[in-house]
Protein backbone atom coordinates (compact mmCIF):
# COMPACT_ATOMS: atom_id res chain seq x y z
CA UNK A 1 0.00 0.00 0.00
CA UNK A 2 1.27 3.43 -0.97
CA UNK A 3 0.09 6.96 -0.17
CA UNK A 4 -0.12 8.64 -3.56
CA UNK A 5 -0.90 12.35 -3.84
CA UNK A 6 -2.85 13.25 -6.97
CA UNK A 7 -2.38 16.96 -7.69
CA UNK A 8 -5.19 18.16 -9.95
CA UNK A 9 -3.73 20.95 -12.08
CA UNK A 10 -5.86 20.76 -15.19
CA UNK A 11 -8.13 23.74 -14.55
CA UNK A 12 -8.42 26.68 -16.93
CA UNK A 13 -9.07 29.44 -14.39
CA UNK A 14 -11.85 30.93 -16.49
CA UNK A 15 -13.64 32.42 -13.48
CA UNK A 16 -10.44 34.26 -12.60
CA UNK A 17 -10.55 36.15 -15.88
CA UNK A 18 -6.89 35.49 -16.63
CA UNK A 19 -5.36 33.84 -19.70
CA UNK A 20 -2.84 32.00 -17.52
CA UNK A 21 -4.41 29.13 -15.53
CA UNK A 22 -4.57 30.08 -11.86
CA UNK A 23 -2.29 27.25 -10.74
CA UNK A 24 0.55 28.86 -12.74
CA UNK A 25 0.12 32.39 -11.39
CA UNK A 26 2.73 33.62 -8.93
CA UNK A 27 2.05 34.24 -5.24
CA UNK A 28 4.73 34.83 -2.59
CA UNK A 29 7.57 34.38 -5.05
CA UNK A 30 6.49 31.08 -6.62
CA UNK A 31 3.81 29.68 -8.87
CA UNK A 32 0.80 28.45 -6.91
CA UNK A 33 1.39 24.85 -7.98
CA UNK A 34 5.01 25.04 -6.77
CA UNK A 35 3.81 25.89 -3.25
CA UNK A 36 1.34 23.00 -3.36
CA UNK A 37 3.86 20.47 -4.63
CA UNK A 38 6.40 21.58 -2.03
CA UNK A 39 4.00 20.63 0.77
CA UNK A 40 3.37 17.12 -0.55
CA UNK A 41 6.98 16.53 -1.60
CA UNK A 42 8.05 17.42 1.92
CA UNK A 43 5.32 15.41 3.68
CA UNK A 44 6.96 12.43 5.36
CA UNK A 45 4.09 9.99 4.75
CA UNK A 46 3.55 10.75 1.06
CA UNK A 47 5.26 8.07 -1.04
CA UNK A 48 4.56 9.37 -4.53
CA UNK A 49 3.07 12.33 -6.39
CA UNK A 50 1.10 12.22 -9.63
CA UNK A 51 0.35 15.54 -11.36
CA UNK A 52 -2.64 15.84 -13.69
CA UNK A 53 -1.95 18.70 -16.09
CA UNK A 54 -3.45 20.46 -19.06
CA UNK A 55 -1.90 19.18 -22.27
CA UNK A 56 -0.48 22.61 -23.16
CA UNK A 57 1.25 22.99 -19.78
CA UNK A 58 2.97 19.61 -19.43
CA UNK A 59 6.37 21.01 -20.41
CA UNK A 60 6.03 23.83 -17.88
CA UNK A 61 5.12 21.32 -15.15
CA UNK A 62 8.14 19.21 -16.08
CA UNK A 63 10.38 22.28 -15.90
CA UNK A 64 9.17 23.37 -12.46
CA UNK A 65 9.47 19.82 -11.09
CA UNK A 66 13.05 19.73 -12.33
CA UNK A 67 13.85 23.24 -11.04
CA UNK A 68 12.53 22.48 -7.55
CA UNK A 69 13.91 18.94 -7.50
CA UNK A 70 10.61 17.45 -6.35
CA UNK A 71 11.84 13.90 -5.90
CA UNK A 72 8.46 12.30 -5.18
CA UNK A 73 6.87 13.27 -8.51
CA UNK A 74 6.68 10.04 -10.49
CA UNK A 75 3.94 10.75 -13.05
CA UNK A 76 2.85 13.83 -15.01
CA UNK A 77 -0.31 12.96 -16.92
CA UNK A 78 -2.70 14.82 -19.20
CA UNK A 79 -6.18 15.20 -17.74
CA UNK A 80 -9.53 15.89 -19.31
CA UNK A 81 -11.75 18.88 -19.82
CA UNK A 82 -13.87 18.05 -16.77
CA UNK A 83 -12.57 17.48 -13.25
CA UNK A 84 -13.88 13.93 -13.08
CA UNK A 85 -11.93 13.08 -16.27
CA UNK A 86 -8.73 14.18 -14.54
CA UNK A 87 -9.59 12.03 -11.52
CA UNK A 88 -10.20 9.06 -13.81
CA UNK A 89 -6.83 9.59 -15.47
CA UNK A 90 -5.14 9.20 -12.09
CA UNK A 91 -7.26 6.22 -11.06
CA UNK A 92 -6.41 4.39 -14.28
CA UNK A 93 -2.69 5.15 -13.89
CA UNK A 94 -2.48 2.79 -10.91
CA UNK A 95 -3.43 -0.85 -10.47
CA UNK A 96 -3.30 -1.69 -6.76
CA UNK A 97 -6.76 -1.27 -5.22
CA UNK A 98 -5.24 -1.04 -1.74
CA UNK A 99 -3.31 2.15 -2.57
CA UNK A 100 -4.45 5.40 -0.95
CA UNK A 101 -5.19 8.03 -3.60
CA UNK A 102 -5.11 11.51 -2.10
CA UNK A 103 -6.71 13.99 -4.51
CA UNK A 104 -5.80 17.64 -3.96
CA UNK A 105 -6.48 20.84 -5.88
CA UNK A 106 -3.26 22.45 -7.13
CA UNK A 107 -4.84 25.81 -6.29
CA UNK A 108 -5.00 25.08 -2.54
CA UNK A 109 -1.33 25.79 -1.73
CA UNK A 110 -1.77 26.33 2.01
CA UNK A 111 -2.65 22.73 2.82
CA UNK A 112 -0.40 21.49 5.62
CA UNK A 113 1.11 18.24 6.79
CA UNK A 114 -1.30 18.00 9.73
CA UNK A 115 -4.25 17.73 7.33
CA UNK A 116 -2.40 15.21 5.17
CA UNK A 117 -1.48 13.04 8.16
CA UNK A 118 -5.04 13.14 9.54
CA UNK A 119 -6.35 11.97 6.16
CA UNK A 120 -3.87 9.09 6.02
CA UNK A 121 -4.75 8.10 9.59
CA UNK A 122 -8.47 8.13 8.72
CA UNK A 123 -7.85 5.85 5.72
CA UNK A 124 -6.79 3.15 8.16
CA UNK A 125 -10.43 2.92 9.26
CA UNK A 126 -12.43 4.28 6.29
CA UNK A 127 -12.26 3.83 2.52
CA UNK A 128 -13.29 7.41 1.74
CA UNK A 129 -12.24 10.61 3.51
CA UNK A 130 -13.13 14.26 2.95
CA UNK A 131 -11.75 17.47 4.48
CA UNK A 132 -14.07 20.26 5.63
CA UNK A 133 -14.42 23.22 7.98
CA UNK A 134 -17.53 24.39 9.88
CA UNK A 135 -19.80 26.71 7.96
CA UNK A 136 -19.70 30.18 9.52
CA UNK A 137 -22.45 31.89 7.54
CA UNK A 138 -26.12 31.04 7.73
CA UNK A 139 -27.09 28.97 4.68
CA UNK A 140 -30.53 29.51 3.17
CA UNK A 141 -32.37 27.33 0.65
CA UNK A 142 -34.52 29.36 -1.72
CA UNK A 143 -37.38 28.62 -4.07
CA UNK A 144 -35.85 29.10 -7.54
CA UNK A 145 -39.15 30.37 -8.93
CA UNK A 146 -40.03 32.93 -6.25
CA UNK A 147 -36.58 33.76 -4.89
CA UNK A 148 -37.93 33.39 -1.35
CA UNK A 149 -36.44 31.34 1.49
CA UNK A 150 -37.88 27.87 1.80
CA UNK A 151 -35.70 26.58 4.61
CA UNK A 152 -32.69 27.44 6.78
CA UNK A 153 -30.63 24.33 7.54
CA UNK A 154 -29.10 23.92 10.98
CA UNK A 155 -25.63 25.47 10.66
CA UNK A 156 -24.23 23.16 13.35
CA UNK A 157 -24.25 20.21 10.94
CA UNK A 158 -23.07 22.08 7.85
CA UNK A 159 -19.48 22.07 6.58
CA UNK A 160 -17.60 23.71 3.74
CA UNK A 161 -15.74 21.06 1.79
CA UNK A 162 -12.05 21.37 0.94
CA UNK A 163 -9.38 19.02 -0.35
CA UNK A 164 -7.65 16.59 -0.08
CA UNK A 165 -10.33 14.00 -0.81
CA UNK A 166 -8.90 10.56 -0.17
CA UNK A 167 -9.87 7.01 -1.12
CA UNK A 168 -8.76 3.46 -1.34
CA UNK A 169 -8.26 3.10 -5.09
CA UNK A 170 -10.69 0.20 -5.25
CA UNK A 171 -13.53 2.29 -3.81
CA UNK A 172 -13.13 5.34 -6.03
CA UNK A 173 -12.61 3.06 -9.05
CA UNK A 174 -15.90 1.23 -8.41
CA UNK A 175 -17.78 4.49 -7.87
CA UNK A 176 -16.68 5.85 -11.24
CA UNK A 177 -17.40 2.57 -13.02
CA UNK A 178 -21.02 2.89 -11.84
CA UNK A 179 -21.12 6.61 -12.63
CA UNK A 180 -19.96 6.17 -16.20
CA UNK A 181 -22.85 3.77 -16.82
CA UNK A 182 -25.34 6.43 -15.68
CA UNK A 183 -26.50 8.63 -18.59
CA UNK A 184 -27.48 11.32 -16.06
CA UNK A 185 -24.09 11.37 -14.34
CA UNK A 186 -23.17 14.85 -13.06
CA UNK A 187 -20.63 15.53 -10.33
CA UNK A 188 -18.48 18.33 -8.95
CA UNK A 189 -16.08 16.26 -6.84
CA UNK A 190 -14.96 12.74 -6.07
CA UNK A 191 -16.69 12.42 -2.70
CA UNK A 192 -19.94 13.34 -4.43
CA UNK A 193 -19.43 10.44 -6.82
CA UNK A 194 -18.82 7.98 -3.98
CA UNK A 195 -21.81 9.30 -2.03
CA UNK A 196 -24.15 8.92 -4.98
CA UNK A 197 -23.03 5.58 -6.40
CA UNK A 198 -21.81 3.83 -3.25
CA UNK A 199 -24.35 5.17 -0.73
CA UNK A 200 -23.49 2.56 1.89
CA UNK A 201 -19.81 3.58 1.92
CA UNK A 202 -19.20 5.96 4.86
CA UNK A 203 -17.18 9.09 4.08
CA UNK A 204 -15.27 10.32 7.13
CA UNK A 205 -14.65 14.06 7.47
CA UNK A 206 -11.27 15.34 8.67
CA UNK A 207 -11.06 18.85 10.10
CA UNK A 208 -9.58 21.26 7.58
CA UNK A 209 -8.22 24.76 8.13
CA UNK A 210 -9.83 28.07 7.27
CA UNK A 211 -6.62 29.14 5.53
CA UNK A 212 -6.70 26.06 3.25
CA UNK A 213 -8.50 28.17 0.68
CA UNK A 214 -8.97 27.59 -3.03
CA UNK A 215 -8.22 30.25 -5.64
CA UNK A 216 -11.38 30.90 -7.60
CA UNK A 217 -11.72 34.65 -8.11
CA UNK A 218 -9.18 37.42 -8.57
CA UNK A 219 -9.79 38.66 -5.01
CA UNK A 220 -8.58 35.29 -3.74
CA UNK A 221 -5.08 36.00 -5.05
CA UNK A 222 -4.74 39.05 -2.81
CA UNK A 223 -6.09 37.14 0.19
CA UNK A 224 -3.80 34.19 -0.49
CA UNK A 225 -0.78 36.46 -0.73
CA UNK A 226 -1.64 37.94 2.64
CA UNK A 227 -2.14 34.47 4.17
CA UNK A 228 1.34 33.50 3.03
CA UNK A 229 2.64 36.65 4.73
CA UNK A 230 0.83 35.83 7.95
CA UNK A 231 2.32 32.35 8.32
CA UNK A 232 4.09 32.20 11.66
CA UNK A 233 6.89 30.14 13.11
CA UNK A 234 5.15 29.17 16.35
CA UNK A 235 7.05 26.37 18.02
CA UNK A 236 10.30 26.96 16.14
CA UNK A 237 11.61 30.09 17.85
CA UNK A 238 12.89 28.15 20.84
CA UNK A 239 15.13 25.73 18.99
CA UNK A 240 16.90 25.32 15.70
CA UNK A 241 15.34 22.95 13.20
CA UNK A 242 17.48 19.82 12.57
CA UNK A 243 18.70 21.17 9.20
CA UNK A 244 20.09 24.27 10.92
CA UNK A 245 21.43 22.34 13.91
CA UNK A 246 23.42 20.06 11.65
CA UNK A 247 24.16 22.44 8.80
CA UNK A 248 25.45 25.61 10.45
CA UNK A 249 28.97 24.24 10.85
CA UNK A 250 29.16 23.82 7.07
CA UNK A 251 27.99 27.33 6.18
CA UNK A 252 29.51 30.75 5.64
CA UNK A 253 27.10 33.46 6.81
CA UNK A 254 27.49 37.23 6.70
CA UNK A 255 25.47 39.41 9.10
CA UNK A 256 25.12 43.15 8.56
CA UNK A 257 24.07 44.92 11.74
CA UNK A 258 25.64 42.17 13.79
CA UNK A 259 26.94 44.28 16.67
CA UNK A 260 23.74 44.41 18.71
CA UNK A 261 20.13 43.27 19.03
CA UNK A 262 18.88 40.51 16.76
CA UNK A 263 22.05 40.60 14.67
CA UNK A 264 24.34 39.96 17.62
CA UNK A 265 22.17 37.02 18.74
CA UNK A 266 22.42 35.50 15.25
CA UNK A 267 26.20 35.86 15.36
CA UNK A 268 26.36 34.29 18.83
CA UNK A 269 24.26 31.27 17.87
CA UNK A 270 26.25 30.78 14.68
CA UNK A 271 29.52 30.78 16.62
CA UNK A 272 28.15 28.29 19.14
CA UNK A 273 27.43 25.93 16.25
CA UNK A 274 30.85 26.40 14.64
CA UNK A 275 29.46 28.37 11.73
CA UNK A 276 31.90 30.58 9.86
CA UNK A 277 30.03 33.81 10.58
CA UNK A 278 31.17 37.36 9.81
CA UNK A 279 29.64 40.41 11.48
CA UNK A 280 29.70 43.89 9.96
CA UNK A 281 28.26 47.13 11.28
CA UNK A 282 29.16 50.77 11.80
CA UNK A 283 31.23 49.71 14.80
CA UNK A 284 33.75 48.03 12.50
CA UNK A 285 33.48 50.55 9.69
CA UNK A 286 30.76 49.08 7.46
CA UNK A 287 27.66 51.25 6.94
CA UNK A 288 25.09 49.50 4.75
CA UNK A 289 24.43 52.84 3.05
CA UNK A 290 28.01 52.76 1.73
CA UNK A 291 27.89 50.45 -1.28
CA UNK A 292 31.68 50.26 -1.59
CA UNK A 293 32.02 49.22 2.06
CA UNK A 294 29.36 46.51 1.65
CA UNK A 295 30.98 45.21 -1.54
CA UNK A 296 34.42 45.10 0.09
CA UNK A 297 33.10 43.25 3.15
CA UNK A 298 31.53 40.54 1.01
CA UNK A 299 34.51 40.36 -1.33
CA UNK A 300 36.89 39.85 1.59
CA UNK A 301 34.75 37.08 3.09
CA UNK A 302 34.52 35.31 -0.25
CA UNK A 303 38.26 35.61 -0.79
CA UNK A 304 38.91 34.07 2.62
CA UNK A 305 36.26 31.32 2.56
CA UNK A 306 35.68 30.72 -1.14
CA UNK A 307 31.90 31.00 -0.77
CA UNK A 308 29.04 32.81 0.96
CA UNK A 309 25.93 30.76 1.74
CA UNK A 310 23.70 33.37 3.36
CA UNK A 311 23.57 37.11 3.91
CA UNK A 312 21.43 38.53 6.72
CA UNK A 313 20.79 42.25 7.03
CA UNK A 314 19.46 43.34 10.43
CA UNK A 315 20.76 46.92 10.17
CA UNK A 316 18.03 49.49 10.76
CA UNK A 317 17.19 52.72 12.55
CA UNK A 318 14.03 53.94 14.27
CA UNK A 319 13.64 57.67 14.75
CA UNK A 320 10.38 58.06 16.64
CA UNK A 321 9.21 61.63 16.04
CA UNK A 322 6.36 63.46 14.34
CA UNK A 323 7.31 64.13 10.73
CA UNK A 324 7.22 67.90 11.25
CA UNK A 325 9.74 67.59 14.09
CA UNK A 326 12.24 65.52 12.11
CA UNK A 327 15.43 67.15 10.93
CA UNK A 328 16.65 66.65 7.37
CA UNK A 329 19.41 64.43 8.74
CA UNK A 330 16.79 62.19 10.44
CA UNK A 331 14.95 61.67 7.17
CA UNK A 332 18.13 60.98 5.21
CA UNK A 333 19.39 58.50 7.81
CA UNK A 334 16.07 56.65 7.93
CA UNK A 335 15.83 56.21 4.17
CA UNK A 336 19.53 55.51 3.69
CA UNK A 337 19.81 52.83 6.37
CA UNK A 338 16.40 51.19 6.20
CA UNK A 339 15.92 51.17 2.43
CA UNK A 340 19.06 52.08 0.51
CA UNK A 341 21.03 49.78 2.79
CA UNK A 342 18.75 46.87 1.94
CA UNK A 343 19.15 47.55 -1.78
CA UNK A 344 22.94 47.77 -1.43
CA UNK A 345 23.18 44.51 0.50
CA UNK A 346 21.01 42.74 -2.07
CA UNK A 347 22.97 44.00 -5.08
CA UNK A 348 26.34 43.26 -3.54
CA UNK A 349 25.27 39.77 -2.37
CA UNK A 350 23.83 38.61 -5.68
CA UNK A 351 26.93 37.14 -7.38
CA UNK A 352 27.94 35.16 -4.31
CA UNK A 353 24.46 33.80 -3.56
CA UNK A 354 23.93 32.91 -7.21
CA UNK A 355 27.08 30.81 -7.03
CA UNK A 356 26.11 29.08 -3.77
CA UNK A 357 22.32 28.93 -4.39
CA UNK A 358 22.13 30.75 -1.09
CA UNK A 359 19.72 32.77 1.01
CA UNK A 360 19.15 36.46 1.67
CA UNK A 361 17.20 37.66 4.71
CA UNK A 362 15.78 41.08 5.57
CA UNK A 363 13.63 42.44 8.41
CA UNK A 364 10.41 44.38 8.44
CA UNK A 365 8.06 45.50 11.23
CA UNK A 366 4.38 45.11 12.01
CA UNK A 367 4.06 48.78 11.07
CA UNK A 368 4.51 47.81 7.41
CA UNK A 369 0.81 46.90 7.17
CA UNK A 370 -0.40 50.30 8.34
CA UNK A 371 1.58 53.48 8.87
CA UNK A 372 1.61 54.79 12.45
CA UNK A 373 1.94 58.27 13.82
CA UNK A 374 5.51 59.14 14.87
CA UNK A 375 6.66 56.20 12.67
CA UNK A 376 6.08 57.69 9.22
CA UNK A 377 9.55 57.10 7.76
CA UNK A 378 10.05 53.84 9.63
CA UNK A 379 6.66 52.47 8.50
CA UNK A 380 7.23 53.57 4.92
CA UNK A 381 10.67 51.98 4.64
CA UNK A 382 9.53 48.75 6.29
CA UNK A 383 6.65 48.47 3.81
CA UNK A 384 9.13 49.07 1.00
CA UNK A 385 11.31 46.20 2.29
CA UNK A 386 8.36 43.81 2.01
CA UNK A 387 7.69 44.73 -1.61
CA UNK A 388 11.40 44.65 -2.39
CA UNK A 389 11.74 41.17 -0.88
CA UNK A 390 8.85 39.79 -2.91
CA UNK A 391 10.08 41.44 -6.11
CA UNK A 392 13.65 40.17 -6.03
CA UNK A 393 12.58 36.74 -4.84
CA UNK A 394 10.63 36.59 -8.08
CA UNK A 395 13.49 38.04 -10.15
CA UNK A 396 16.13 35.74 -8.66
CA UNK A 397 14.09 32.57 -8.37
CA UNK A 398 15.64 31.05 -11.50
CA UNK A 399 19.07 31.65 -9.92
CA UNK A 400 18.00 29.52 -6.93
CA UNK A 401 18.44 32.40 -4.50
CA UNK A 402 15.91 32.40 -1.67
CA UNK A 403 14.89 35.85 -0.42
CA UNK A 404 12.69 36.26 2.66
CA UNK A 405 11.72 38.82 5.24
CA UNK A 406 11.23 38.35 8.99
CA UNK A 407 8.46 40.31 10.70
CA UNK A 408 9.07 40.03 14.46
CA UNK A 409 6.71 41.24 17.14
CA UNK A 410 7.98 43.96 19.43
CA UNK A 411 11.45 42.76 20.37
CA UNK A 412 13.66 43.74 23.29
CA UNK A 413 16.56 45.33 21.43
CA UNK A 414 18.71 48.37 22.26
CA UNK A 415 16.96 50.30 19.49
CA UNK A 416 13.57 49.68 21.06
CA UNK A 417 14.78 50.53 24.56
CA UNK A 418 16.19 53.82 23.26
CA UNK A 419 12.80 54.75 21.79
CA UNK A 420 10.37 53.31 24.36
CA UNK A 421 12.27 52.98 27.61
CA UNK A 422 11.84 50.00 29.93
CA UNK A 423 8.82 47.87 29.02
CA UNK A 424 7.68 44.75 30.89
CA UNK A 425 9.69 41.75 29.69
CA UNK A 426 6.58 39.64 29.27
CA UNK A 427 5.32 41.99 26.55
CA UNK A 428 8.42 41.75 24.35
CA UNK A 429 9.91 39.04 22.18
CA UNK A 430 13.45 37.99 23.22
CA UNK A 431 15.95 38.73 20.42
CA UNK A 432 17.25 35.16 20.74
CA UNK A 433 13.87 33.85 19.57
CA UNK A 434 14.00 36.02 16.46
CA UNK A 435 17.59 34.93 15.80
CA UNK A 436 16.67 31.24 15.99
CA UNK A 437 13.64 31.76 13.74
CA UNK A 438 15.84 33.66 11.28
CA UNK A 439 18.35 30.84 11.01
CA UNK A 440 15.53 28.34 10.58
CA UNK A 441 14.27 30.35 7.61
CA UNK A 442 17.77 30.39 6.11
CA UNK A 443 17.65 26.57 6.11
CA UNK A 444 14.11 26.37 4.70
CA UNK A 445 12.96 26.28 1.08
CA UNK A 446 10.81 29.39 1.56
CA UNK A 447 11.27 32.35 -0.74
CA UNK A 448 9.39 35.60 -1.28
CA UNK A 449 7.67 35.29 2.08
CA UNK A 450 7.11 37.64 4.99
CA UNK A 451 7.29 35.37 8.02
CA UNK A 452 5.82 36.52 11.31
CA UNK A 453 7.65 35.57 14.49
CA UNK A 454 5.52 35.82 17.61
CA UNK A 455 5.83 35.25 21.32
CA UNK A 456 4.54 32.00 22.75
CA UNK A 457 1.31 33.20 24.34
CA UNK A 458 1.79 31.01 27.40
CA UNK A 459 4.77 33.21 28.21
Amino acid sequence: MKNIAIILAGGSGSRLGNETPKQFLKVAGKQVIEHTLAVFDGAARIDEICIISRVDYVEEVEALVNKNQFTKVKKILVGGKERYESSLTAIRAYTDDSDNLIFHDAVRPLVNERIINDCIDALEHYNAVDVAVPTTDTVVAINPETGCIESIPNRAVLRNGQTPQCFKRGVIRRAYELALNDPNFVTTDDCGTVKRYLPDEPIFVVNGENFNMKITYVEDLYLLDRLFQLRTLHGTQKRLVPQAEKGLSKRVIVVFGGSQGIGSEIVRICKEHKCRVYSFSRTNGVDVNDMQAVEKALHDVNEEQGRIDAVINTAGVLIRKPLNNMEDEDIVESVNTNLNGVVNVARASFPYLRESHGALLFYTSSSYTRGRMFYSLYSATKAAIVNFTQAIADEWGDCNIRVNCINPERTKTPMRIQNFGNEPDGTLLPPEDVAIASLNVIFSSATGEVIDVRRHREE
